[in-house]
């Protein structure tokens, strides 16, 4: 059996030491550089070129080197037949939690308002915290954990979700409670997985719903936002401010307006990575499952898109 890693742009030596390390039996070919594509039985990847897995004739498992399987769904000659597996590690929520507080709390303490006063040497103490009431949209694994967080901090937490949910521990708004959810707040976390129902959902309509002023923190995918919506939002006073971790294209081409909007503040996709020694081992394990024919840990649902 051999493992094909194929993440264009990403170093995958990480990834290559853990896991000759678990199962140093396993035969690795990394792309492009893949000698023998008829002895590929599974592929590990991030981005990977639409296509490219027709050429691996003996594919039995497909695994996402991540939480996220968007990249993987959108190629449509992927057959039917190969199982799709994602990893799922409490590192990757941990990291997501904190680095949402982080943006809840920058909007809350306005750290982004002192540093550029800072520049332009004004000392102005006036209005030092904005009172926050967060909804999440999206609330799987990380968004229930993220409100969890916030809810001990005694910040008031709203969720939604396009699936109905009993005893949910917060106030919860179902997909056509949109309209009421943006009202009970004015910092709205997405954290949607990327289907066909979410993509371009943080549009200009949804924000013209927003409390004048909401802040936006997008940690889910870049897809899920139209740039020139937000831009216009700003303009019109429907948002105040943006935190983005994740872009349309990345790396973000350097004549994107984003880069010289002040009421943005940007990371370059970092708000959650995945630790190769915390993922290496699902992967193993579900090898092992596909050769047993076992039921595999973190089997994507194609028609639900995560």
């Amino acid at each position: 059996m051999s493992l094909a890693i194929i993440s264009p742009g990403k170093n995958p030596n990480a990834w290559i030491k853990v896991i000759n390390q678990l199962n140093p039996d396993l035969k690795i070919q990394v792309y492009p550089d893949i000698s023998d594509p008829e002895k590929v039985e599974v592929a590990f990847l991030w981005q990977h070129p639409e296509g490219l897995l027709s050429s691996f004739p003996n594919l039995k498992l497909i695994s996402s080197m991540g939480a996220g399987v968007d990249h993987i769904l959108r190629d449509k000659s992927i057959s039917k037949d190969i199982p799709i597996v994602r990893i799922v590690d409490e590192k990757l929520t941990w990291s997501m939690t904190n680095y949402v507080i982080m943006a809840v709390l920058n909007f809350h303490r306005q750290i982004t308002r002192y540093q550029a006063d800072q520049k332009r040497k004004v000392w102005d103490m006036s209005n030092p915290e904005i009172e926050v009431k967060v909804g999440l949209m999206g609330v799987g694994a990380l968004g229930s954990d993220v409100l969890e967080k916030l809810s001990m901090m005694d910040i008031p937490v709203f969720g939604y979700g396009f699936s109905e949910k009993e005893d949910f521990k917060h106030p919860y708004f179902s997909k056509n409670q949109l309209d009421q959810f943006l009202k009970e707040i004015n910092v709205l976390v997405c954290l949607l997985p990327l289907t066909k129902e979410t993509e371009n959902i943080l549009n200009l309509d949804l924000f013209k719903k927003c409390n004048p002023g909401t802040y936006l923190i997008n940690v889910a995918r870049g897809k899920h936002l139209i740039d020139e919506d937000l831009i216009t939002a700003f303009e019109k006073g429907y948002l105040s401010g943006a935190m983005l971790d994740v872009y349309r294209e990345e790396p973000l081409p350097k004549d994107h307006p984003f880069w010289e909007e002040v009421r943005i503040s940007m990371t370059p996709h970092i708000a959650s990575v995945t630790n190769p020694r915390a993922a290496a081992p699902q992967l193993i394990e579900n090898i092992e499952r596909i050769k047993s024919n076992r039921e595999l840990l973190n089997l994507v649902d194609r028609n639900k898109g995560y």
